[in-house]
């Protein structure tokens, strides 16, 4: 019992490095969760949100960064790990070689329309300078980190809404719900001619 009790206040006292840590690899769904426990009063808005938004940046500045140090032959060796193949590389980079911005700040919002961290990779590979990077990256961080947040928040308000088992059956429901979701836009955006 007094394991538990001590977990709990490590929990407590460490729950924004814990979402910081958890979004540079899993952003949305911690990003969602996130907005999820901030409605039933679980977080602090603002130390909340900057904590998700510099952990989604943290993780993208890495992707970045392999592509601008990584050479590309270890990129092709290592990248069929996160579904980086050859045309799928060569696909963003025809787009990229003109419209980098645009495309840097939609994949942010669209969540690299099943591209991201491809995109993020191929930004380094361009080399696009390290300052338009990290501006482009953070204000579309800071709006698909909103947008995520607010959708979990929703889900939050109607969580307080139900009463007794149902909540607990609402939570997976909606969690399972998400992560099959996001596994289908993904399949579907990649195998789609973009």
């Amino acid at each position: 019992m007094v394991i538990f009790h001590n977990l709990l206040l490590w929990l407590e006292s460490s729950k924004y490095v814990l979402i910081f840590v958890g979004c540079i690899f899993e952003g949305p769904v911690v990003m969602m969760t996130s907005g999820f426990l901030y409605r039933i009063g679980g977080f602090v808005f603002l130390p909340m949100y900057l904590a998700l938004v510099f952990g989604d940046f943290t993780a993208d500045i890495g992707w970045y960064c392999l592509g601008r140090f990584g050479t590309r032959s270890a990129i092709f060796k290592l990248g069929h790990y996160f579904g980086l193949t050859p045309e799928t590389l060569e696909k963003v980079e025809n787009r990229f070689r003109h419209y980098h911005q645009k495309i840097l700040i939609i994949s942010k919002l669209t969540m690299g329309l099943g591209f991201a961290f491809i995109v993020l990779i191929v930004a380094g590979i361009f080399k696009v300078p390290f300052k338009n990077y990290v501006i482009l990256n953070l204000v579309g961080g800071f709006i698909w980190t909103a947008l995520l947040v607010i959708v979990g928040y929703f889900f939050g308000n109607i969580y307080t809404m139900i009463s007794g088992p149902m909540k607990i059956i609402f939570v997976i429901s909606v969690f399972v719900a998400f992560i099959l979701a996001l596994k289908y836009a993904n399949k579907y955006l990649k195998s789609a001619n973009i």
